[in-house]
């Protein structure tokens, strides 16, 4: 199964100290490069900031069909 992840779990979790609950659910977890931007950008004041760039099972992928996201938005946009 693969299990992509936005920013709020990461944050919320490591906030609370229970990151390593994403990695025992799923084995591993992949973000967006723009996630892994709005994480890091301010150093490693950000809860789960450390964690992207260092845990082996947080995978930093880049978004490689803009068009299909913008439209899964859009679809998301009209519930």
């Amino acid at each position: 199964m693969i299990i992509v992840s936005n920013t709020s779990p990461i944050t919320n979790l490591s906030a609370i100290g229970k990151i390593q609950l994403l990695e025992q659910l799923y084995g591993e977890i992949i973000i967006s490069s723009a996630v892994f931007q709005e994480l890091t950008q301010w150093g490693d004041s950000i809860p789960g900031a450390k964690e992207v760039k260092t845990y082996n099972w947080i995978i930093v992928k880049p978004v490689n069909n803009v068009s299909l996201i913008q439209s899964l938005k859009n679809v998301n946009d009209h519930r």
